[in-house]
C-alpha cells in the first residue's frame, strides 16, 4: 500500500520529475499558466459566484503534483463564490511529493497564503487510498493516492469540472488511455466541463468516443493551442442502476437529504456525536436525542487506545481501519490542536509469542508501509518507546507513531458544542415512517418528526431494526483505574502499549487499564475479579507497573461495547430487508445473475454502529462517510470500502450463500 514519493530536482526552483522528465510548473509563469488553462477554461469563476446549490461544487483533477492548481481553485473559489456554498476537490497522484519538497515547491508563491500551511500541516503518508483533508471550513479536498486509472474507476461520487492534468501524453503514455477517459465520463455530472493543457490527436479522440464535445482554443504563452470540453447528453444516462453498480445495484446509494431537512441522530456516544459534529459543519440543522449526557455508556472511559489491529495479509477490513486511523488523527488534530482530549504519543502492539511475532512480519512486509504510519520494532527499541521494561515474554511490536489515547466522553462533549447542533434528553422509544420522513415517539409521551434519522445507538439496535438484517454482539467491558500518589515514582508508559488488554500513559494522575471483554454479558455493576483479570493481562505486558498497581485500591468504569459479526461496522443506508430478499432472491442460485434493480432503503434512515473497542478510530470516518452521502459529496472512501462498511452487506452475502 505503500507508494514512492515523486523522484525531484530543482531546476530555477521548480520542481523537475526525474523519471517523467517533464516540469511542474515554470516559475515564471507557473500561476498565470494555471489560471488560463484551468480556472479560466472551466469558467470557474462565474461559475462559483453564481454556485448556491445544496451540494459543493465538485473540482477533479488527474495529478495533483505540487497542488498549484488545487490552490488557484481554492483562492478563486474565495473570492467569487458566496459564502454559504463549499468546494469540493478529489485529486489523484500517484507519486506524492514529501512534505519537504511540498513547502519548498510552494514556498515560490507567498501569496498562496494560509492555504499552503493548512495543506501541510495535514499533509498524509505516501499511501495507497484516500485522504479526506478540510483546507478550511468550506473547502474539501480529497487525495486520491494511486494510479489514476485504478483510482478513478473507484471514486465514489460525481464531478462537475475537470482539471485534466499530469504529465504530457508522449512523457506519460500509461495515464493517457481510453480507460481513464471513459472513467472521467463515468465519473462525472451531466454536463461537467474539461480543460487540459494538452492537444493530442489520441487525447481529442479519446475524449470524443468517451462523449465529451471537445474544442480547441488558445494555449498559455508558447503552448498554441489546448483543449476544453464539456459531457454531452447520452441515452441511457438515467438508467435506473448506474453503470459504476452493474455489479452491486444493491449499494446505489438513495437520494440525499434536503438541505432544508433536520436530522435527527438517535445516540450521543461516539457514533451519534461524531455524526452530528459532521453534519453540522455542513451547515445541516442537527438533533441528538439521548436521555444521558453526552459521552456516557462505552464512550465515557476515561481513556481509549486509537488502535487498530491489522491482518497477515492486506484485505479490506485492514484497508478500511488503516484509513480510519490516519482520518481519526487528522480530525483529531484539526479539532484539538493542543492535545487536551488527545495525545498522539505513539502505539505499540506487543509479539509475545512467536506466532504473534511472525504474523506481524508477514503484516510488515504486507502492507509496504512507510514507518512514519507503522514499523515493526524489536524488543529493546520497543522498550525505549514505552520508557519502561517489557515482559521477557515480549519479542518485538509493531510501532504506530501517529497514534496514542483520546479521551472519548470529552471528545463527545466538545463535539456537540459544535453550532447547529441540540441535544433533547429524551429516550426515543419508537420510530414510525410517515409523512415525509419519520415520527418519533418520546419517552415523555411526545413525538417529533423528522426528514432524516441516523441511529448512533448500537445498543438499542435491535429496538428499532430486525436483528436479522443488522445483527449486534454485546460485549460487557470493566476497566480498571488506579490514582497514583503525587510524585511517587511509578512505571508507567510513555506511549499506549497494547498486548490482550490497553494500557495508556496516565492522565490527570489516574493510571487506566483495561479493558475486560465478556461477550453477551450486559450486566452494568462492576466485578472484583475482572480487576484481577485485568492486572494479570498487564502483567504479561509491563510486569512492574502491575506490581505497583496491585495494593492500590482501583475503580471500575463498565461499558457495554456493541460489535458486528464480521467485527467492521455498520456505516450508511439501512436496507428494506424484506424488498432485498426478493429483489435478490436470484443470487439464491446463481451468483452471476445480478437483477438490474438498484437497492431499496427503509427512506431516511440511517446508521453508524457496530464500532466495538475501535471507535475511537472508525467514528470520524464513519460520520465523514454518512455526512457525505447525506449532502451528495464525493465519498471518502473507495467504492469498494464504502460498499465494505454499507449495513447491507450480511443480506448480501446470506442470500449468495442461499442461508
Amino acid at each position: 500500500m505503500g507508494l514512492t514519493p515523486a523522484r525531484l530536482e530543482w531546476r530555477d526552483r521548480a520542481p523537475f520529475d526525474i523519471d517523467f522528465e517533464d516540469v511542474y510548473f515554470s516559475r515564471e509563469g507557473g500561476r498565470e499558466e494555471t489560471h488560463h488553462v484551468f480556472i479560466h477554461h472551466n469558467a470557474l469563476a462565474e461559475r462559483f459566484a453564481r454556485w448556491s446549490g445544496e451540494r459543493p461544487f465538485v473540482i477533479g483533477e488527474t495529478g495533483f503534483g505540487s497542488g498549484l492548481n488545487v490552490l488557484s481553485a481554492y483562492h478563486c473559489f474565495l473570492a467569487h463564490a458566496p459564502p454559504e456554498a463549499r468546494l469540493h476537490v478529489v485529486s489523484v497522484e500517484k507519486h506524492p511529493f514529501t512534505a519537504e519538497a511540498l513547502h519548498q515547491a510552494l514556498s515560490v508563491w507567498p501569496s498562496l497564503g494560509e492555504a499552503v500551511d493548512s495543506l501541510l500541516r495535514q499533509w498524509p503518508a505516501p499511501v495507497r487510498g484516500v485522504h479526506r483533508l478540510m483546507l478550511d471550513e468550506r473547502v474539501t479536498l480529497d487525495l486520491h493516492f494511486g494510479e489514476a486509472l485504478e483510482m478513478l474507476a473507484t471514486l465514489d461520487g460525481r464531478v462537475d469540472a475537470w482539471f485534466l492534468d499530469g504529465f504530457a501524453p508522449g512523457r506519460n503514455p500509461d495515464m493517457w488511455q481510453p480507460v481513464l477517459f471513459e472513467a472521467l465520463a463515468a465519473a462525472s455530472r451531466p454536463g461537467a466541463t474539461l480543460a487540459t493543457f494538452t492537444c493530442a490527436g489520441e487525447v481529442r479522440r479519446g475524449l470524443a468516443a468517451a462523449g465529451f464535445a471537445c474544442r480547441k482554443v488558445p494555449g498559455f504563452g508558447r503552448k498554441r493551442e489546448m483543449l476544453t470540453a464539456h459531457l454531452a447528453p447520452t441515452p441511457g444516462h438515467d438508467a435506473p442502476v448506474e453503470p459504476a453498480r452493474a455489479t452491486t445495484p444493491w449499494f446505489q446509494p438513495p437520494p440525499p437529504a434536503r438541505a432544508e431537512a433536520p436530522i435527527a441522530v438517535i445516540g450521543a456516544g461516539l457514533a451519534g456525536t461524531t455524526v452530528a459534529h459532521a453534519l453540522a459543519r455542513r451547515g445541516r440543522r442537527v438533533t441528538v436525542f439521548d436521555p444521558q449526557p453526552a459521552g456516557q455508556g462505552a464512550s465515557g472511559n476515561r481513556q481509549g487506545a486509537l488502535y487498530i489491529r491489522v491482518a497477515a495479509e492486506t484485505n479490506v477490513q485492514s484497508r478500511f481501519y488503516l484509513a480510519a486511523l490516519q482520518y481519526a488523527t487528522r480530525f483529531l488534530e484539526r479539532l484539538d490542536p493542543h492535545h487536551t482530549l488527545w495525545q498522539p504519543c505513539g502505539l505499540l502492539q506487543l509479539a509475545g509469542s512467536a506466532r504473534e511475532d511472525e504474523r506481524q512480519r508477514r503484516c510488515i512486509d504486507a502492507f509496504n508501509l512507510p514507518d512514519t504510519l507503522l514499523e515493526r520494532v524489536d524488543r529493546s527499541r520497543a522498550e525505549a518507546l514505552a520508557g519502561v521494561s517489557l515482559a521477557d515474554s515480549v519479542r518485538s511490536a509493531l510501532y504506530y507513531p501517529a497514534a496514542g489515547w483520546a479521551a472519548p466522553g470529552e471528545l463527545c462533549r466538545t463535539l456537540m458544542t459544535t453550532p447547529g447542533i441540540q441535544q433533547r434528553h429524551n429516550r426515543v422509544t419508537a420510530l414510525t415512517p410517515g409523512g415525509a420522513g419519520w415520527q418519533l415517539a418520546l419517552d415523555d409521551g411526545a413525538t417529533a418528526e423528522y426528514d432524516q434519522v441516523v441511529l448512533a445507538c448500537a445498543d438499542r439496535l435491535d429496538e428499532f431494526i430486525s436483528p436479522e438484517w443488522l445483527p449486534i454482539q454485546h460485549i460487557r467491558g470493566q476497566v480498571s483505574e488506579f490514582t497514583l500518589e503525587r510524585n511517587a515514582p511509578v512505571a508507567t508508559p510513555r506511549c499506549v502499549v497494547c498486548a490482550d488488554g490497553y494500557t495508556p500513559p496516565p492522565h490527570h494522575g489516574i493510571q487506566s487499564i483495561g479493558a475486560s471483554f465478556a461477550p453477551h454479558d450486559r450486566e452494568m455493576a462492576p466485578r472484583e475479579a475482572d480487576h484481577g483479570h485485568n492486572l494479570a493481562r498487564l502483567a504479561a505486558a509491563l510486569p512492574e507497573l502491575a506490581r505497583q498497581l496491585q495494593p492500590l485500591a482501583p475503580r471500575a468504569r463498565v461499558g457495554i461495547r456493541c460489535a458486528t459479526p464480521d467485527k467492521s461496522p455498520w456505516i450508511g443506508p439501512i436496507p428494506d430487508g424484506e424488498r432485498w430478499q426478493h429483489d435478490y432472491a436470484l443470487l439464491r442460485h446463481d451468483a452471476t445473475r445480478v437483477p438490474a434493480i438498484p437497492g431499496a432503503y427503509l427512506p431516511g434512515l440511517w446508521t453508524s454502529a457496530g464500532h466495538g473497542s475501535r471507535g475511537l478510530v472508525s467514528a470520524p470516518l464513519a460520520a465523514e462517510l454518512l455526512a457525505s452521502r447525506l449532502c451528495d459529496e464525493p465519498m471518502p472512501l473507495e467504492r469498494g470500502l464504502v460498499d465494505h462498511v454499507h449495513p447491507g452487506r450480511r443480506l448480501i452475502r446470506d442470500l449468495i450463500r442461499n442461508r
